[in-house]
């Protein structure tokens, strides 16, 4: 955050334009704001970028997917384009949800062979809900598979379908590669060669995005839409401004509301608090730079007050009218526990968390986070947390870890409802699959067994099916790693959260049992060789195991207690096989993801900065056969 060059120009709302890029994952969000940048110049000509510049956390560059909503601004012929990087991924459709209130349209990138998938669905109903009017990119055209033609059909039958108005189906359309930074409006432009670059889409964005709407007066009316976090700021707060102006050091008034009802139709004031504005940002290129003050239409960050949350209400202390409605949050569909790591290795390898660092941890992110959501249930020794879905909380826990904190989570499980006559809902989800064909029976198979209903089917013509299932958030648990194996890695797997259904019954997860130590010691090369014929290892000899620590996968479905430690007798006697090389197969490396789908509910992963473990919640061989006990007692 830079604070020396303080910004001083305030912009004209009518050369405003603010816009989101939405898009399924991995159709080229973030490559094409790289060709924004280098149409723009925003950075000097011997600065050294990288690629995909916009996805700067670790996690998003090794994943290849955009995590946190992320905003940047550019300059064209005499405009400012304030642009926003949405994740692409159903996990995070919190973020994409709350910068929507912030734009006034929507760049919706379409993959060219693909076309739109799940979660294009989703982002662009947010869109149309709010009355914005898109326009469509058909991307990476130079592709040889690209079916632009049939890539927008599929799109306008899905604006058709989500029910978008006249003007809303009217959508102006641009073709291109953001790979190789250009874009047309005519097709015909491609094929002789008349490529501009991305002038056609600045025009497009000037032309089609309507200028902010201000507010009438000189009353600052403003909603918190983002929050991140400073080490030496505090809490920072990113909302568009409606009307007014708001200045660095003004008094301003923190309105924090709620909805009174489930329908959302209705809202009450909870707080209000006098408050300073101590810091002003705008955003320029990709930098936060402080300015001095900041008009209507603009998207700025402030600081100062310590209690803002999502939704609340900035205005100025003399504003009585009624405040701005809160922002529409999805609620969380899967929690988990996390827990001290109570293990004999805990300490060893980072900082064992206790109770109170992993609340204070967890709450922090919860106040930047509304989809996050953390209960303490009275256990001494972990809170609960729930979420978007498995990979939501997979990235809070490779954060954690990375910061150097040990613990252990608990295997995910969904959240239910009550329905109206007392039943029990259970969050579902539209799974989309592309597979090959000769894998589609073992694919219908295992969806079924996960109380998957076979909803359509189509054929490409390429030699690759889609098939389209409605399946419990239960089925999906442990799914994605056994799919690729099914399909030899070959098919392709999304979803989309789509609401509550009716509880559909037991679901049989895992069909085979665990092989856990009943010793502790270091894994030999000796005993790993026998057991690598009773199922599939997750270690390597030389690793420390402890009893109770789960090291491999059993080939039958009960548990099997093994010794991974065991060593050869020593006697005087000279073998004939005793030059006899071991040979062990390659051994299964388990994930934070693999090994929280693969657990069972009496089974925990224990997390430190350099290993995954996994184990059963209870280590002792004793106690564990008294807790199995009175569970099937009961």
């Amino acid at each position: 955050m830079n604070g020396e060059n303080e910004v001083t120009c305030v912009y004209d709302a009518s050369k405003i334009r603010n816009v989101a890029i939405i898009a399924h994952i991995d159709h080229g969000k973030t490559t094409l704001i790289d060709a924004i940048f280098r149409a723009t110049r925003t950075f000097r000509e011997n600065a050294q970028l990288e690629e995909r510049i916009m996805d700067g956390l670790s996690l998003e560059r090794e994943r290849g997917i955009t995590i946190k909503a992320k905003h940047c601004s550019v300059e064209w012929n005499g405009y400012r384009i304030n642009i926003v990087d949405t994740p692409g991924h159903a996990d995070f459709s919190g973020e994409v949800e709350r910068v929507l209130s912030m734009v006034d349209s929507v760049l919706l990138l379409v993959d060219a062979n693909e076309g739109p998938m799940p979660q294009t669905r989703y982002v662009l109903m947010r869109a149309l809900r709010l009355g914005l009017r898109p326009i469509v990119i058909v991307n990476k055209v130079d592709r040889p598979n690209a079916m632009p033609d049939i890539a927008l059909d599929r799109t306008f039958d899905l604006f058709i379908e989500l029910g978008a108005s006249d003007e809303q189906c009217n959508f102006p359309i641009l073709y291109g590669s953001g790979l190789s930074g250009w874009m047309v409006k005519d097709r015909s432009k491609i094929a002789d060669g008349e490529k501009n670059g991305m002038r056609d889409l600045f025009e497009s964005l000037i032309e089609f995005v309507p200028p902010p709407k201000t507010g009438e007066g000189d009353h600052l009316l403003m909603q918190v839409c983002t929050l991140t976090w400073s080490d030496y700021l505090g809490r920072i707060a990113c909302g568009r401004i409606t009307s007014g102006t708001l200045k660095k050091g003004s008094q301003i008034l923190v309105t924090h509301t709620r909805w009174t009802d489930h329908d959302q139709k209705d809202f009450e004031v909870v707080s209000r608090s006098r408050e300073t504005c101590a810091r002003l940002f705008i955003t320029e290129g990709l930098d936060r730079q402080e300015t001095g003050e900041a008009g209507a239409g603009e998207i700025v960050w402030l600081s100062g007050p310590d209690e803002m949350t999502l939704g609340d209400t900035i205005s100025f202390p003399d504003y009585a009218e009624v405040p701005m409605k809160p922002l529409d949050i999805e609620e969380p569909t899967v929690s988990m526990f996390f827990l001290v790591n109570t293990g004999p290795f805990a300490g060893m390898e980072g900082n064992a968390a206790t109770l109170r660092q992993i609340r204070t941890r967890i709450d922090r992110e919860t106040r930047i986070d509304p989809a996050l959501r953390m209960e303490d249930l009275g256990r001494p020794d972990g809170v609960k947390v729930s979420g978007r879905g498995e990979l939501h909380l997979g990235i809070l826990i490779e954060e954690m870890r990375r910061e150097g904190m040990e613990f252990c989570v608990s295997r995910p499980e969904v959240i239910t409802r009550t329905g109206s006559e007392g039943e029990t809902l259970e969050p579902m989800e539209e799974l989309i699959i592309d597979v090959p064909e000769e894998y589609q029976g073992i694919v219908i198979q295992k969806a079924a067994q996960r109380k998957g209903e076979l909803q359509e089917t189509g054929n490409s013509g390429t030699g690759t099916l889609r098939l389209v299932f409605c399946i419990p958030t239960r089925g999906l648990v442990g799914y994605r790693g056994e799919f690729l194996t099914d399909t030899r890695g070959l098919g392709m797997l999304t979803s989309r959260f789509i609401g509550y259904g009716p509880w559909r019954g037991e679901i049989t997860s895992r069909s085979r049992g665990s092989m856990f130590s009943i010793d502790s010691g270091v894994a030999t090369s000796y005993s790993l060789e026998n057991l690598q014929e009773r199922g599939t290892l997750f270690i390597v000899p030389g690793e420390r195991v402890y009893c109770g620590m789960i090291v491999g996968e059993s080939s039958r479905p009960k548990d099997l207690p093994c010794n991974p430690a065991k060593r050869k007798q020593q006697t005087n006697h000279r073998s004939a096989t005793k030059e006899t090389t071991i040979v062990l197969d390659v051994h299964r490396q388990m994930t934070v993801e693999s090994s929280i789908e693969w657990i069972e509910d009496d089974e925990l992963v224990e997390i430190t900065p350099k290993s995954v473990r996994i184990r059963k919640g209870i280590l002792d061989p004793a106690e564990r056969k008294r807790a199995e006990n009175r569970v099937n007692a009961a």
